[in-house]
């Protein structure tokens, strides 16, 4: 199934159940895919109605083919002294493709859960679209200060811009060497799983320029921090403390910016879904979900 959304098709995965609705927003340059099925089969045993879609640019989604592809460390460079950047699209766009999934559907409000760049867009719909929101769940993410993105530790942003892969068999090794850069220590990676999720997404489509385009939607974006304190919906922050690639500052600051947000911050993790978490962070999404049926 496909939504419209500035003349772009977007693609969607309508996983099932009969609950209410959860929209998964993934991160930069990912696929739906990257949202594990028995990930989300853990949530349907919720009661969700679990949702994915490909955001713009990046697999079975239109790709922006005509549009500018900036060069990734000058957009890092640029973003790191707070020049202005002229992106093709921004996280405000990005939202508005998550709010067209919704009108496809024909779904009044949902759950909306994000993860790393997909919490920013998930911030940013519940900020400029919350009638449509029920709940805010932001994963390894950030408010939008720059000052977060200096703190990455280089080796994983090395991971992140490493040249993009060129067969399928590349495509496999590349996503699990990237989720053990840039993954927590605690629990082993799940190589098997991962690479078939790379070579997964290889199959589904494969455009590099999504990436940097993603990039500089991020960095050409305005923090969040000013608006955060408005929001009103029940929120619930994840992040991991082994985070290398977004600080667990980061959530902690996003916690602290919303009201009546809870944190939920998790020593084993880094900036991955480890499996053995998957019913921890599951069921915390449940319980946002309850309270906020339970509130008056």
């Amino acid at each position: 199934m496909k939504a419209q959304s500035d003349g772009l098709e977007i693609h969607i995965d309508d996983t099932g159940g009969s609950g209410e609705p959860l929209l998964l927003v993934m991160g930069i340059g990912a696929q739906l895919v990257l949202w594990p099925d028995d990930f989300c089969a853990r949530l349907r045993k919720h009661g969700f109605r679990v949702i994915r879609f490909d955001n713009r640019d990046v697999g079975q989604s239109s790709y922006l083919s005509g549009a500018a592809i900036p060069d990734p460390r000058k957009t890092l460079a640029s973003a790191a002294i707070g020049r202005p950047l002229d992106a093709p699209y921004t996280l405000s766009h990005m939202a508005r493709d998550a709010r067209a999934v919704l009108d496809t559907l024909k779904i009044d409000r949902a759950h909306i859960v994000g993860m790393s760049m997909g919490g920013m867009i998930a911030q940013t719909f519940c900020l400029e679209h919350e009638r449509r929101a029920l709940t805010l769940t932001s994963i390894s993410s950030t408010p939008g200060c720059r000052r977060y993105a200096l703190m990455a530790k280089p080796s994983a942003l090395r991971a992140l811009l490493g040249p993009p892969p060129r067969t399928r068999e590349e495509a496999g090794d590349r996503c699990a060497a990237t989720f053990v850069a840039i993954g927590g220590k605690t629990h082993p990676i799940d190589i098997e799983l991962l690479t078939e999720m790379g070579r997964t997404s290889f199959d589904r489509g494969s455009n590099p320029a999504g990436f940097t385009r993603h990039l500089a939607a991020i960095c050409a974006s305005r923090s969040r921090r000013a608006k955060l304190p408005q929001l009103k919906l029940p929120t619930l922050v994840i992040h991991g403390s082994q985070d290398p690639l977004i600080p667990a500052a980061a959530g902690r600051a996003t916690a602290a910016l919303i009201p009546n947000s809870r944190l939920l911050e998790l020593g084993d993790m880094g900036h991955d879904l480890p499996r053995p978490l998957w019913n921890v962070m599951a069921d915390a999404i449940w319980r946002l979900a309850q309270d906020a049926r339970e509130a008056p």
